[in-house]
C-alpha cells in the first residue's frame, strides 16, 4: 500500500453528532420537499488515497425535524480525509441524516466527477412507511 492510503481515516470516524435539527414549523399542516446540494464535496477512493469529487444531492420531505445548514456543511466536510467507497459513502450519509432528521422520506445522490472516462451516480432512498 502507498503512505496516502495507510493515512485514510475510515468512515467509523464519521461523526452524525455533528449534525443539528431545528423544529419543521409547518409540521402537521403541509409537506413541503427540501432540496439540498453541495457541489463541492470531496471524499477520498480507498483503493489508491486519491480524492474523489462529487456533487451530493439531498432530497427530503421533513416529518417534525429540518436539518440546520451550517451543521450540515461541517458534516460533510468530515470526509475529506475518509477512504470510502462511493456505494457506502451514499448509504451512510442517508443513514446519519435520517437517524437525526426523522423525515418522511429522504434520497441521497451522490454524483461522482468522471475517473478514468467513468461516471458513477449513486443513490439511496428512505421511506418512513416502509421502516
Amino acid at each position: 500500500m502507498t503512505k496516502s492510503v495507510e493515512k485514510t481515516k475510515q468512515a467509523s470516524e464519521i461523526k452524525a453528532s455533528v449534525l443539528e435539527v431545528v423544529d419543521y414549523q409547518y409540521c402537521g399542516q403541509r409537506d413541503v420537499e427540501i432540496n439540498i446540494e453541495q457541489p463541492e464535496f470531496t471524499s477520498l477512493c480507498p483503493m489508491t488515497g486519491l480524492p474523489d469529487f462529487a456533487k451530493i444531492q439531498i432530497h427530503y420531505t421533513p416529518d417534525q425535524k429540518i436539518v440546520e445548514l451550517k451543521s450540515l456543511k461541517y458534516y460533510l466536510l468530515q470526509y475529506r480525509n475518509i477512504g470510502v467507497f462511493y456505494e457506502h459513502l451514499v448509504n451512510i450519509i442517508l443513514d446519519h441524516l435520517v437517524e437525526m432528521v426523522r423525515p418522511k422520506t429522504m434520497t441521497i445522490n451522490g454524483v461522482f466527477t468522471p475517473r478514468g472516462g467513468i461516471q458513477t451516480s449513486v443513490m439511496a432512498s428512505y421511506n418512513q412507511t416502509i421502516h
